[in-house]
């Protein structure tokens, strides 16, 4: 007796890649799509802007980062600089003083 024929499976073409985005949400005004980014890599700089409230962000580049890459670096950045402002912040006047010591009735009268 012979062995069955195994059915033979047809070779599958490259697996084709998802284009990453390059229009991401801004922080700021919440508009979608209107975050753009360009990446000189022979200058050496990226350059994020938000069409409708003209936000920016300025970054470093190397030849491994993608437009995703300075949208996060933005959203740390911008977060850091939430939290630098929070921790630098004066305290409110009513908070920070205490309230004058009343003399109602002294023997020094």
């Amino acid at each position: 007796m012979g062995k069955r024929k195994k059915s033979s499976r047809k070779p599958t073409g490259p697996r084709r890649k998802e284009p990453l985005e390059t229009q991401f949400t801004c922080l700021f005004c919440h508009h979608d799509k209107s975050v753009t980014v360009r990446l000189d890599r022979k200058e050496g700089v990226a350059q994020l802007f938000c069409k409708v409230c003209d936000q920016r962000y300025q970054s470093k580049v190397n030849h491994l980062t993608e437009p995703i890459d300075i949208y996060s670096e933005w959203i740390d950045a911008a977060d850091a600089a939430e939290k630098e402002t929070l921790t630098n912040r004066r305290p409110t006047v009513g908070s920070s003083r205490s309230a004058p010591a009343v003399n109602f009735g002294s023997d020094n009268e």
